[in-house]
């Protein structure tokens, strides 16, 4: 399984809102500046998270975007679940898909089970805001004077 760039930037776009929260909007142009990242695809990234809720657009020369809860409640499954769908490493595990006529033969089928049940707890385990914490704890790692 490979996430695709929109994944990945989606993960990046709200840990941006983020840890820039700071009860000002967030312009899409500082965002794709801060990563070197292309605006208009940004743009479109940012339409799907805040169709669904997860960042909140304000209008106006002011304008621009917020994360809309707290970064507490956002895992990274949801954000790549919602971006790029099913994380499950093979068809028959899809939730839409219907059973594999094999499943009940099938000697891989444990493996692709447990891959996908390891993907899961990872990307479940991890929030945005363990992503800021992380951030900060290496940028404090960073920070030492002699």
């Amino acid at each position: 399984m490979k996430i695709s760039t929109k994944g990945r930037y989606s993960v990046r776009i709200m840990l941006d809102l983020a840890l820039h929260n700071t009860g000002e909007s967030v312009k899409v142009k500082d965002i794709a500046a801060r990563h070197g990242l292309s605006e208009k695809y940004l743009e479109q990234i940012i339409a799907v998270l805040n169709k669904a809720g997860y960042v909140r657009s304000i209008r106006g020369a002011q304008g621009g975007y917020r994360i809309a809860g707290s970064p507490e409640g956002y895992t990274i499954g949801m954000i790549l679940r919602l971006t790029e769908g099913s994380l499950a490493p093979v068809a028959c595990l899809e939730d839409n898909s219907g059973q594999c006529e094999r499943c009940d033969t099938c000697e891989t089928l444990e493996v692709w089970k447990d891959l996908y049940q390891a993907i899961n707890q990872v990307v479940d385990g991890v929030t945005i805001a363990d992503l800021v914490e992380s951030r900060d704890k290496r940028l404090e790692a960073l920070d030492y004077s002699i």
